[in-house]
């Protein structure tokens, strides 16, 4: 039970069946609190921490980490869903 835990987590979030609104979001947190996150919408990381915002600045000059997140939700998060929802719908 003593000492730290620092964990990523990753989601993509929809509500609509299109995946038109579809977001991939990356929540780095330590100690169960978020300090930075990236989200494909915004386009960049944020900060929510002193920490946060300076790992936020430095990831944030790194565009081909940058692209590669925004790029995520097309080529991870919609087709995923897309076999999830599927899969849901044929057993329907």
């Amino acid at each position: 039970a003593d000492g730290y835990y620092e964990y990523t987590m990753f989601e993509c979030v929809y509500s609509t069946s299109d995946y038109s609104d579809m977001v991939f979001l990356a929540s780095l947190s330590f100690n169960k609190d978020v300090y930075a996150q990236f989200n494909s919408t915004v386009g960049k990381f944020v900060g929510y921490t002193e920490f946060g915002v300076m790992n936020a600045e430095h990831w944030n000059k790194d565009q081909a980490l940058v692209q590669q997140l925004k790029a995520y939700v097309d080529t991870a998060c919609r087709p995923n869903a897309q076999n999830s929802d599927s899969a849901v719908r044929d057993k329907a």
